[in-house]
């Protein structure tokens, strides 16, 4: 039996597939009596057919060795276009992560928008994103790795502008499908350059052919740079992060998948690719840079948000950016924990907030306060995922970044100070985030909220008892590090920062009235901060005036010059008739003396043409 389920686990990304087809009828308003939960029954069976197959195969294979299926899809003569598949002990895992998180974020949406009129197409599109993303975690192709990259964009751009009807929304949604393809048509390129160069888009083949490969210092670094940009897109990495800021727009139960498991898929390419980065030592070196300006950066901008979501979906990109940064510093395996760790608290945040959020009916932080008393589930939800989120001891974060500063505090020691400024100002932010909502006097709109009802509750509650029980999941998967081995310095470096962040978090007052300073500099860093450091209006500057003068250019070279050409041609045309319906005599001797007179002058310049080419010639 174990090994049956084992050897159909590929099928797991059909289970959610066949979910999302079954929910059309409902969401394309074929079956109307029923109403649309039935549709949403039909997506969560599947969803807990695919986890509990994937997780019984889970618990039985790490004593087995990764297995790759090969999948010829199109041969012609020298042409072999196929893909493989993965079956290990980390594709498996993820597949149990997105499974299971997809299974409560689906729950959670039945009491999110259960007054929604298009709950059936939200669930349908939930179905091929979850597909997107189980296909991407045992894809052992980059072809098929791409396919699936560019589905989870579309599902990404259906799900962000699902309430179509509202501008904001539509815009949100075009941003970030338009950021996406700047990424993606970049790693296209570096794709077919590769299958070119290496003959093979297999990750197996491509691992083997990197061992011996012989590149030139260009070639390598143009590579590298191309296959870099489409996970930067996804990851939401400088400086095409904006969209991730704007997708905040969406049902919080899409941001709830979107920023745990979505810029996760991104990562987890970029995992792959490892090997072949490590060809191209300017690669690398760029992996380095953008992880370390994102995560700083990213970290600063959230302290200056006053809306919930926002301020924790640039948390994700500055986390994001400390797993580029792992790849780059070509430490994979700490780079897989920090993304399972994340994904679970990222999760339980975006689930309490959006909790607060579905109670208060605002994301304004400043029109919060008092709710701890009011609901205590969604309290302790944040404090556990926020605790999660930082070094805070036993919980899976910190384990994940004392393994990787083990292995960097002597090679890389300024990655250390890295790592304790982005924690710190981490669990600074998110203490605030928590004093603003949960402590101080209840606001107007959150005098009378009320806990959520069970649907969203038991999602929150489950994720808060895993997040408690991953340092022992760890324990068993042998993941911790050794405490012989650890650096007592940078252990307490961590730790301070974390207890230095929650101390100044816990300080920091913010009052509607006084969210402006009146001290020059202070406004200054505030407005840099608060508005993404300009980089919005940068592109504006740059790259949208640029694109705007080129069409303009164009629009004028095409009415005036292309239209121009051809209306004059229209017009000797029209011109050389009317003139020639004037000189019509019907005698054949007129006519005959014309022909002769166009054949004379057609010589003249044939003739005249062919005598100056023989002379250039001489």
């Amino acid at each position: 039996m174990n090994q049956f389920l084992f050897l159909t686990s590929w099928c797991v990304p059909f289970y959610s597939l066949m979910g999302a087809l079954i929910t059309l009828p409902w969401g394309m308003g074929i079956i109307r009596r029923t109403g649309p939960r039935p549709a949403a029954y039909f997506n969560l069976l599947t969803t807990l057919v695919g986890f509990v197959h994937s997780l019984l195969v889970f618990k039985h294979i790490w004593d087995r060795e990764p297995e790759i299926l090969v999948i010829n899809w199109f041969q012609a003569a020298d042409f072999n276009l196929s893909f493989a598949l993965e079956l290990s002990p980390v594709s498996i895992g993820a597949i149990v992560l997105i499974t299971g998180l997809s299974l409560l974020a689906q729950i959670y949406a039945l009491g999110y928008m259960e007054k929604d009129w298009s709950l059936a197409r939200f669930f349908a599109l939930v179905g091929f994103f979850e597909t997107a993303l189980t296909g991407l975690a045992i894809s052992d192709s980059l072809f098929l790795s791409y396919a699936l990259l560019e589905v989870l964009t579309l599902s990404t751009y259906l799900l962000v502008g699902f309430w179509y009807a509202q501008p904001l929304v539509v815009t949100a949604a075009r941003d970030a499908f338009l950021t996406k393809r700047v990424g993606d048509l970049l790693l296209l390129m570096g794709v077919v350059s590769l299958s070119t160069i290496a003959g093979s888009l297999n990750f197996s083949d491509l691992y083997e052919w990197a061992q011996t490969a012989d590149l030139n210092p260009v070639t390598s670094s143009l590579l590298g740079l191309a296959l870099i940009a489409g996970p930067a897109g996804k990851c939401a990495q400088f400086p095409l992060h904006l969209w991730l800021d704007e997708a905040m727009e969406g049902p919080n139960p899409a941001s709830v998948m979107r920023n745990s498991l979505v810029v996760g898929g991104g990562a987890y390419i970029l995992y792959k690719l490892q090997p072949i980065l490590a060809l191209s030592p300017v690669a690398l070196d760029t992996l380095v840079v953008l992880g370390t300006l994102t995560a700083v950066g990213a970290t600063l901008v959230s302290l200056a948000q006053i809306d919930i979501k926002r301020s924790l979906s640039h948390s994700t990109s500055a986390y994001m950016g400390l797993v580029f940064l792992a790849v780059g510093l070509e430490q994979g395996g700490v780079a897989l924990m920090l993304l399972l760790t994340h994904a679970i608290a990222k999760a339980l945040l975006f689930m309490s907030s959006g909790s607060v959020i579905y109670t208060t009916s605002t994301q304004d932080l400043t029109e919060m306060g008092g709710l701890w008393s009011r609901m205590p589930a969604t309290t302790t939800a944040f404090i556990v995922g926020s605790a999660g989120m930082v070094t805070l001891l036993p919980l899976g974060s910190f384990w994940a970044m004392l393994a990787w500063a083990e292995g960097l505090v002597h090679v890389s020691p300024w990655v250390i100070a890295v790592l304790v400024l982005v924690n710190g100002l981490t669990a600074l932010n998110l203490t605030r985030v928590f004093r603003l909502i949960f402590w101080g006097k209840p606001q107007p709109k959150t005098r009378r909220a009320p806990e959520v009802g069970w649907q969203m509750a038991l999602p929150m509650v489950s994720l808060t008892v895993v997040s408690l029980l991953l340092p022992l999941m760890l324990q068993q998967w042998y993941l911790l590090p050794n405490w012989e081995s650890l650096d007592s310095y940078v252990l307490f470096a961590l730790l301070a920062s974390t207890v230095i962040g929650v101390i100044i978090g816990s300080t920091m007052y913010l009052h509607k009235a006084w969210s402006r300073s009146r001290i020059l500099a202070w406004r200054f860093m505030q407005d840099l901060l608060g508005y993404d450091f300009y980089i919005d209006r940068i592109y504006m500057l740059t790259i949208v005036n640029a694109v705007a003068l080129l069409s303009r250019i164009s629009a004028w070279s095409d009415r005036y010059l292309v239209d121009g050409l051809v209306n004059l041609v229209g017009f000797a045309t029209i011109f050389s008739g009317q003139s020639l319906k004037y000189s019509i005599s019907g005698q054949s001797q007129g006519y005959m003396l014309t022909i002769l007179v166009v054949i004379s002058v057609l010589g003249f310049f044939i003739s005249w043409s062919l005598g100056l080419l023989d002379k250039l010639q001489f």
